[in-house]
């Protein structure tokens, strides 16, 4: 028992090590970006594509924000899912509020059942494109857009090098739900891990228009689950860069329950075992931040019943070292980030001490949450997204197994939460 004890112990103090490198190159790259703007006559006319189902908390905000964006040639098309949609008529009055003129809206018109519904909106987007735009962006209606945000995505694409322009979420930590504790939590490595191995994020997007022709994107998109995960492999198979642009953090003021987080997290993990590049490095990151924090928990409990309590106690503060290492982690990615946020104009309320102690609390259901899914996600075969069920079979053999337009009753009690 010593020996496997000082393996857990070094074990967790050198994931620690490897986290807190890991994380500090992603602040350093956080810190040295200079954001890029173009003149307006050197930006190309941009088509701004937003699909809807349901009226995301935070949609009427998302919407002004898109037609209010310091670009000059852009146009935002939006994709409902009918016209019974809660989100049809937010977006119809919110356009009628601003008076403005280009934006155009759409309902879906063929719900193809061997992909996600998302990606039939995206297929019918573009497909309806004329050749005047030479520039796609894409954002979730979870997004709202600081004022620059169209010209800071679509700058780094004026060079032939870049094909692809990302950003990505950021949570805001709040009290109210343990289950926003825990996405918060999971996201703070998420973050850093899309950074490291340039994965893009569908919520904040832009792709050169002759990219996505040329990799077929359209044929890939009408049968799978996820929009974004597998443009890493394409996008490189065309020997193009993916640009994370750190200004476009963009924060995410959602709440969630741990019901329905735990739906939107078995949906992430499927994606990412269907499409991530690098499924094997999440695993192995798994049985580093997941697997062996557990075990240490076990054996602590383990010792406490065979009343070796001077090996428990040691454990014991080896594991709250760990944990409260990882705190500091998250603090430090949150202050970072802060000055991100308030060059966007965004106002963050200050972190509560109940806060940073649920912290505490929050990192170890972090990991017995994610460590659970990761597991059930090696039988799991359906999915609910949105109040549709989909059977996955394969990364290519997706079925909508029925569909049924969202309707107001769909929406949820907490006008906060997330859909």
């Amino acid at each position: 028992m010593p020996d496997f004890m000082i393996f857990l112990s070094k074990s967790l103090f050198g994931w620690l090590v490897i986290q807190t490198c890991l994380t500090l190159v992603f602040l350093w790259y956080l810190r040295s970006h200079k954001p890029q703007s173009l003149p307006d006559e050197q930006l190309p006319k941009t088509a701004v594509i937003l699909c809807l189902r349901g009226a995301d908390p935070f949609l009427p905000n998302c919407l002004r924000s898109l037609l209010q964006q310091n670009y000059p040639k852009y146009d935002l098309k939006l994709i409902i899912d009918s016209k019974e949609d809660p989100a049809f008529k937010i977006a119809t009055e919110t356009i009628n509020q601003l008076g403005a003129t280009n934006v155009e809206i759409s309902t879906l018109r063929a719900v193809r059942h061997n992909c996600s519904l998302k990606c039939s909106s995206l297929v019918q987007a573009v497909s309806d494109l004329d050749n005047a735009y030479p520039i796609i962006a894409f954002i979730d209606a979870d997004t709202v857009a600081h004022p620059n945000w169209l010209r800071e995505l679509v700058t780094p694409l004026i060079d032939d090098r870049v094909g692809l322009t990302t950003g990505n979420r950021w949570y805001l930590p709040t009290a109210n739900y343990w289950g926003s504790l825990v996405r918060y939590s999971g996201n703070v490595s998420t973050v850093v891990q899309m950074f490291l191995f340039q994965i893009p994020w569908g919520g904040t997007l832009a792709i050169k228009t002759e990219v996505l022709n040329r990799i077929n994107l359209l044929d890939k998109w009408g049968e799978v689950l996820t929009d974004d995960m597998l443009l890493h492999k394409l996008i490189k198979q065309e020997k193009l860069q993916i640009k994370f642009i750190p200004s476009l953090l963009m924060l995410n003021r959602e709440e969630s329950s741990l019901r329905n987080l735990l739906e939107s997290l078995k949906r992430l993990i499927i994606g990412s075992k269907l499409y991530h590049p690098q499924w094997l490095a999440i695993i192995s990151e798994a049985y580093s931040s997941i697997i062996v924090p557990n075990v240490v928990i076990i054996v602590i409990f383990q010792l406490l019943i065979e009343a070796q309590w001077d090996a428990a106690a040691l454990l014991f503060s080896v594991y709250i070292s760990y944990t409260i290492g990882l705190v500091l982690l998250m603090l430090l990615m949150e202050f970072s980030i802060h000055q991100v946020l308030h060059n966007q104009g965004e106002k963050i309320p200050k972190l509560s001490p109940l806060i940073i102690l649920k912290m505490l609390i929050v990192i170890p259901l972090t990991q017995w949450i994610y460590g659970l899914t990761i597991l059930s996600s090696l039988w799991v075969s359906t999915i609910t997204w949105r109040g549709l069920t989909y059977r996955i079979k394969g990364r290519e053999n997706i079925r909508l197994i029925e569909y049924r337009p969202y309707q107001w009753l769909d929406q949820p009690i907490d006008p906060k939460a997330s859909l």
